[in-house]
């Protein structure tokens, strides 16, 4: 087999990324075979992981939960203190998972994104190739068990099999490219009664398979034989409908400025008769499809880009290794922006800031040119930024040594 390329899309998907873009994003499932992808994903998660996740990390509620025949337990079922100077009440308690993983209980361990190193930095990369936030739960589930009924999500997903092996079963949507608020419950019915029909797709999936799901696929599987463990990454697409709520968010704000459309409606209105409304709404639909007709592509794209910075977090970044480089800091030392920073150089009413997913960093006026280099290259040494720039961008976690 010819070696396939690294990237983290390219590990998921078993077509050429023209192909998956065109032909399967946000469209159709895609089944990804182990053979064509050329590995197994125990790099990002395995058994031995997550055991030590569950019993030596002290992980929290909401980072567990566990379900068994379709119900989410509550907290109380696999929590309890951690003992003297750690009686924080939510902590994961192995013991009694112990008990309920025996019973047939999957475990869910949520954001791992956030808590398991390899999983940070290959969720932190796919994001940056997808350009979507993406988040990553891992679902173990003891032989012969399902943990929830068919239904969809309202994101899309890359389901890779880790370890044991799953039986999926795939039905068309119900309804197609669902929001973040149009649950699976809105439309419990139709689930259930489109999950009664033959499969679109009915799969084994076995360790190094990666299954996508566009949101809205109905899904369900089994583990079979032994314990099964999967890692969801899903993908919370920004959408044409976020487009619409900026526009119209802008629409609104420039209405706020028209004193026509502030004015009273007129004195003995009815509101209840539509009639009476008429003259009015037709004013007020005139100058809401003008605003809109005329919003700006760039405060639109602005506000997406606030959205999208708040949606994500940098690649992880140490405090001591931090100030270790500003002990050593010296006019040859190598500096590059934190990966997945999202940095960019504002200049208006006479400010220079520069703002990342880091937050916000000042910047005077002899600053803004190497800034503008080092936003271009994405590195520079400390005698390019002078010390001081370079103290107060190590300092505000936007560069990092290397």
């Amino acid at each position: 087999m010819p070696d396939r390329p690294t990237s983290a899309l390219d590990r998921l998907v078993a077509v050429d990324r023209a192909t998956f873009a065109d032909e399967y994003w946000g469209r159709r499932a895609l089944l990804s075979r182990a053979a064509d992808l050329g590995g197994t994903f125990t790099d990002l998660l395995d058994e031995p992981t997550v055991d030590e996740l569950v019993s030596e990390r002290g992980l929290r509620t909401p980072f567990l939960r566990v379900a068994k025949s379709g119900q989410t337990l509550g907290d109380r079922a696999f929590t309890a203190p951690g003992g003297v100077g750690a009686g924080i009440a939510d902590q994961v308690s192995d013991s009694k998972l112990v008990g309920l993983f025996g019973d047939g209980a999957t475990m869910v361990l949520q954001a791992l994104h956030r808590v398991w190193p390899p999983i940070i930095h290959f969720v932190g990369a796919l994001a940056a190739e997808l350009g979507h936030p993406v988040q990553a739960n891992a679902y173990v589930t003891p032989p012969q068990n399902q943990g929830f009924d068919d239904h969809y999500d309202v994101h899309d997903v890359f389901v890779l099999q880790v370890s044991g092996t799953k039986e999926w079963r795939i039905h068309a949507p119900v309804w197609d490219a669902p929001l973040r608020d149009q649950p699976w419950t809105d439309r419990r019915t139709a689930v259930q009664r489109a999950a009664a029909e033959p499969p679109l797709i009915k799969a084994v999936l076995e360790p190094g398979d990666c299954l996508y799901l566009p949101r809205g696929f109905l899904h369900a599987a089994t583990a079979l034989g032994g314990v099964s463990t999967h890692l969801t990454l899903g993908v919370h697409t920004w959408t044409r409908y976020a487009l619409a709520e900026q526009l119209t968010t802008q629409a609104l704000a420039r209405l706020a400025g028209d004193a026509a459309v502030r004015g009273s409606l007129a004195l003995g209105t009815d509101p209840t008769r539509a009639d009476t409304l008429a003259d009015d709404v037709e004013q007020v639909r005139a100058a809401l499809l003008e605003a809109v007709r005329t919003a700006d592509l760039d405060t639109v794209a602005a506000a997406l880009r606030r959205a999208d910075r708040d949606s994500r977090r940098p690649a992880p970044v140490g405090p001591l290794a931090q100030l270790g480089t500003l002990d050593a800091l010296a006019d040859g030392t190598a500096l590059h922006l934190r990966d997945h920073l999202a940095a960019t150089l504002d200049q208006a009413g006479g400010r220079s800031v520069l703002r990342s997913r880091a937050g916000e960093v000042a910047l005077d006026e002899d600053d803004v040119a190497p800034v503008k280099a080092l936003l271009d290259e994405g590195r520079a040494t400390a005698g390019d930024l002078g010390d001081g720039l370079a103290r107060r961008l190590l300092l505000g976690a936007v560069v990092v040594a290397g």
